[in-house]
C-alpha cells in the first residue's frame, strides 16, 4: 500500500537531543495513502521494533531526530512540557494563521431521542464540509511561520472536559511528536476556537511496539495555550464516544486535507474489515485526513455525533477510494479509561 508524507522543519529543544535551532527533524509521516506516492520509509522501522524491542527503538529514534521525545514505551504514554506546547502555538500564529479571541461556546445538544440517519452522499465522493468545532487540523510546527497542518483530530466528551482523539500514527512515529497544535474548527486561515496543545498523549505500547494496525489510536489531553484555564469541551463541545458499535451503520466521515484549511466529508456506511478493523468506502480523503472522525447519530443541529472510528489502523488510513479505522472495542476503551484517570 503507498502513502504520503509531509516534511516541516522543527526542532524543540526542550524535548530534544541539543539540536541547534533551525536544525531540520526530518518528515512528519502522516501515514494516510494516497496512489502515486512512494512506500513510507517508516514501515522498515515498525519491522525493526520487532526485532529490537519497542523501548530500544524509541530512544534511538530519540537520539536522532529531535522532532520526537521516547516518553514512556512501555505505558505508551508522553507528557508534555508548557514551554514546548505554548511555543508550539506561536509558531502556528507566526506562520499564516490568525487565532479568534472569545470564541462563543458551542451549542449543546438537544435533549431527545437518536437522530434520524442522514442521507448517503450522492456520488460517493468526499465534498467540502462546513467546518465543526469539534473537528480541527493538527500542526507539528517548527520555527520558521512555515505551519501546515498535517493531520485531524476531534474533541471526545471525557469527564476533565480536555480530551481529543486522532490517530496514533499521528502522534507517534519512531517516538512521540513533541510539537503538537489542534486548532478546531479550523477555516480560512482562522482558529475560531482557539489553539489547544497536549499536556498528555496517550497510546497503546502495541502501536508503539510494531505500529499494530488494529491499534492505530491515540487520545491528547488539551489546554488552551498560555495561562488561561478553559476546558476544549467548554468552548467547542464535544463528540461522544461509542464502543463494539454494530457494523452496517450509517455514518459520517470528516477531515482535513493537508493542502486546505475546509474540511472535507461524506455519508456513507461504516462496515466491518474482519473482526478489528472498520472501513468507509468513499473517495476523495488525501493526505491530512489521518485521524479524522467516523461518526454515527450524527445531529444535523450541532453536528455532534458518536465517535466509533478515526481515519487509520489498516494501511494507515487506506487509500483515496477506502478508508479505515482500527475498530473502537475493548483495547481502545481501556486506552480512553486511560487517558482520562492516568
Amino acid at each position: 500500500m503507498e502513502t504520503s508524507e509531509r516534511g516541516p522543519e522543527a526542532a524543540d529543544q526542550e524535548e530534544a537531543s541539543g539540536a541547534a535551532p533551525g536544525t531540520s527533524p526530518g518528515p512528519v509521516r502522516t501515514g494516510r495513502a494516497r496512489a502515486g506516492v512512494p512506500l513510507r520509509v517508516t514501515a522498515v522501522l515498525g519491522a525493526l521494533t520487532v526485532v529490537v524491542g519497542g523501548a530500544a527503538l524509541a530512544l534511538q529514534a530519540a537520539r536522532q531526530d529531535p522532532f520526537v521525545a521516547p516518553g514512556d514505551p512501555v505505558t505508551g504514554t508522553y507528557l508534555a512540557s508548557r514551554a514546548s506546547g505554548d511555543r508550539a502555538a506561536a509558531a502556528v500564529l507566526a506562520g499564516p494563521y490568525r487565532e479568534l479571541p472569545g470564541a462563543a461556546t458551542a451549542m449543546a445538544r438537544p435533549a431527545g431521542g437518536t437522530p434520524a440517519p442522514l442521507p448517503a452522499s450522492r456520488p460517493l465522493v468526499a465534498t467540502a464540509a462546513t467546518p465543526a468545532p469539534p473537528v480541527g487540523a493538527l500542526f507539528s510546527p517548527g520555527d520558521d511561520g512555515a505551519a501546515a497542518h498535517y493531520c485531524t483530530a476531534s474533541v471526545v466528551h471525557s469527564p476533565a472536559g480536555n480530551l481529543v482523539a486522532t490517530a496514533a500514527h499521528c502522534v507517534h512515529d519512531g517516538g512521540f511528536r513533541t510539537r503538537l497544535v489542534f486548532a478546531p474548527g479550523l477555516h480560512d486561515g482562522l482558529t475560531p476556537y482557539g489553539l489547544w496543545v497536549p499536556t498528555r498523549i496517550d497510546v497503546d505500547p502495541r502501536w508503539i511496539s510494531d505500529r499494530d494496525p488494529d491499534h492505530d489510536v491515540a487520545f491528547l489531553r488539551v489546554r488552551r495555550h498560555g495561562s488561561t484555564e478553559q476546558r476544549i469541551e467548554d468552548v467547542t463541545g464535544a463528540e461522544r464516544i461509542r464502543f463494539d458499535a454494530p457494523p452496517g451503520r450509517p455514518a459520517q466521515l470528516t477531515g482535513y486535507p493537508g493542502d486546505s484549511d475546509t474540511p472535507v466529508g461524506c455519508r456513507h456506511t461504516a462496515e466491518a474489515e474482519g473482526p478489528h478493523q472498520v472501513r468507509f468506502p468513499c473517495a476523495g480523503f488525501p493526505a491530512g485526513t489521518s485521524g479524522g472522525p467516523l461518526l454515527t447519530d450524527v445531529d444535523q443541529v450541532t453536528g455532534t455525533g458518536s465517535l466509533i472510528g478515526v481515519i487509520g489502523g489498516q494501511d494507515e488510513g487506506g487509500d483515496d477510494a477506502t478508508s479505515y479505522s482500527s475498530r473502537f472495542g475493548a483495547d481502545v476503551a481501556a486506552l480512553y479509561r486511560r487517558a482520562t484517570r492516568g
